[in-house]
């Protein structure tokens, strides 16, 4: 699963992965680096665009489904990869409606032998290099909401340490066939199969990262994704 991720480099420097125009996207866009992006809050995402680029939008990580009356209950901010296709709440958008989460690490918890508490570990690509979750959007016009999710699929040998399932991230060279809306379906599996996680590295980060999302000032900071080691015993 993915359940909290980073966003700490600027957008200048993820705007690199993207066909944006300077002017037109990155103008005036909110470039604070967060350390603990959560479920429900609003996030960067992006979709093709009707130029032939790329479109920056902004959404609630949590996807509300475009027939939806009310604000869906059950978890919607991951789609696992085995029903996507065929799931009732992300089927309408993989067909048509895909996109890319900036991101630079996420998240994922271990429970530690000692006090049964759970340790959460910073999980990124080498030199900490932006990347793009593969992610689902919609738009639903009763509830005036524009929203996201991520896609998750079985871990690999590097996540198999700490978890079962991750987040899609998906390799650059595919961005396009992704995000275009007439790639035809039956080509998402083998595109979503081509992901750059056999470089992930990680490192345990301090527990203040677990506290409650309410807490905003004391839940995003920098030392978040330091090594607990470090954070512990600084020079």
């Amino acid at each position: 699963m993915c359940g909290r991720f980073t966003r700490y480099l600027s957008w200048s420097e993820i705007h690199r992965l993207y066909r944006l125009m300077a002017t037109a996207e990155g103008a005036g866009r909110n470039t604070e680096a967060r350390y603990n992006i959560a479920p429900t809050q609003n996030v960067d995402f992006i979709t093709a665009g009707d130029d032939g680029n790329h479109k920056l939008r902004e959404g609630r990580w949590w996807l509300v489904p475009w027939w939806a009356k009310e604000m869906p209950k059950a978890a919607m901010f991951n789609a696992r990869i085995e029903t996507v296709a065929t799931s009732g709440a992300f089927k309408d958008a993989f067909k048509s409606k895909r996109c890319l989460i900036p991101a630079d690490g996420f998240y994922e918890w271990t429970i530690s032998p000692a006090d049964k508490g759970r340790d959460p570990w910073h999980i990124f690509q080498p030199g900490h290099a932006p990347f793009s979750f593969a992610g689902l959007w919609a738009h639903n016009d009763k509830l005036d909401v524009t929203s996201c999710t991520i896609i998750t699929e079985p871990a690999g040998a590097t996540m198999k340490q700490l978890h079962d399932r991750q987040p899609v991230i998906l390799d650059p060279a595919y961005y396009d066939a992704w995000l275009t809306p007439q790639t035809p379906v039956a080509d998402l599996p083998d595109i979503l199969a081509h992901d750059i996680d056999n470089d992930l590295q990680f490192h345990q980060v301090s527990r203040d990262v677990n506290a409650s999302v309410k807490n905003k000032q004391r839940n995003d900071a920098p030392h978040f994704i330091q090594p607990v080691e470090l954070f512990s015993n600084p020079l």
